[in-house]
């Protein structure tokens, strides 16, 4: 297979810097640009980078020289992982461009013509990259809390109803990016407010499973309350949930609706796609940050302690890997999915 050459925005940040991780040795797309801050271009990538994730920088981008975020690119396929203060400008203009723009950024998330995707849940809403006028396209995937929460809630959804969800976060601190939360603010520490999260929360589940119409995105029609801590876990978000629905399912229905779930088929086979997207564990203790992370590689939704909740039904506790299947990772299974479907040629 011919891999298609693609650019990272952000490449020298926390998330740019998972991209080129995961995407390095990728079997179908390739990394032939890397992009930055005016006060990184010109560099190369090694001298540009302060390097935060495990190992080396892969050989093949060490000496790459870091492009500006304000010059044309030559890649098909362009990763974002800017921060929101630039994304929203940058990636419209690369998307009136003609590139297709895979945003980890938050700006366009909402945006009407902009789909919101998980691929197992809702890939039908690539449909609205036709919708925008753009030469190019623009395609988001969502906050990291918000995917392992629409991973578990899809499924339970279609087959039970949803009426009401609340759920609490504990967030990882390396989703705040590097340098993180302040050790002195962090250490021995819980702190119960981080910015925009909840709102994300309450919002961007209700465009993911809602349902695509003539007339875009109708919203599913139910309530999210969130609050959103920040805990001293370097990587792994978990998430406190408690739901009610419309069709009253017993702890083991909700089990087994989760266990059983795949998402389309034509999409399972994808190489960043986990072969079982949300597993449930069985274990009082479990899911765990230490140990239970990188079950299916960072991409899996992780369910434990599914059980009965005497004021809204059934709770349960997820946990994701936030900046792997919460971040880059989620954006390259979408553009795989974007591929894979003929929205690239069409």
């Amino acid at each position: 297979m011919n891999q298609i050459p693609v650019a990272v925005l952000g490449a020298t940040g926390t998330v740019g810097q998972k991209f080129v991780t995961l995407l390095h040795n990728h079997p179908q797309f390739r990394i032939t640009e890397l992009v930055a801050s005016p006060r990184s271009a010109g560099k190369p990538y090694h001298e540009a980078c302060n390097w935060k994730q495990p190992g080396l920088i892969p050989a093949d981008y060490a000496a790459l020289v870091v492009k500006s975020i304000e010059e044309p690119l030559a890649s098909r396929i362009l990763f974002s992982g800017l921060d929101s203060s630039v994304a929203g400008e940058a990636e419209s203009r690369y998307a009136e461009a003609g590139h297709v723009v895979i945003s980890n950024s938050k700006n366009h998330r909402m945006d009407p013509d902009v789909p919101l995707i998980i691929p197992e849940i809702n890939s039908d809403h690539f449909a609205l990259v036709k919708r925008q006028k753009h030469k190019g396209a623009l395609i988001t995937n969502s906050n990291c809390s918000t995917m392992f929460l629409a991973m578990a809630l899809a499924p339970l959804h279609a087959e039970f109803g949803i009426e009401a969800v609340q759920v609490t976060t504990l967030q990882a601190i390396s989703g705040a990016g590097y340098p993180g939360v302040a050790s002195m603010d962090i250490m021995g520490n819980i702190v119960p407010y981080i910015g925009d999260e909840e709102d994300k929360l309450e919002t961007e589940p209700m465009k993911i499973l809602g349902t695509l119409t003539d007339k875009g995105v109708q919203s599913a029609e139910f309530a999210v309350s969130a609050t959103c801590t920040r805990v001293p876990v370097f990587d792994g978000h978990t998430e406190s949930v408690s739901i009610r629905f419309k069709r009253k399912p017993s702890v083991e229905q909700v089990k087994e609706c989760l266990m059983r779930f795949q998402g389309p088929a034509e999409l399972q086979d994808l190489p960043s796609a986990p072969k079982q997207p949300i597993v449930v564990l069985e274990e009082n203790d479990r899911p765990q940050p230490l140990r239970d992370l990188w079950l299916e590689n960072g991409m899996a939704t992780v369910v434990g302690r599914v059980r009965e909740c005497p004021v809204m039904g059934v709770k349960l506790v997820l946990l994701g890997h936030n900046t792997v299947r919460g971040a880059a990772g989620a954006a390259i299974l979408n553009a795989e999915a974007f591929v894979k479907l003929g929205y690239l040629n069409s």
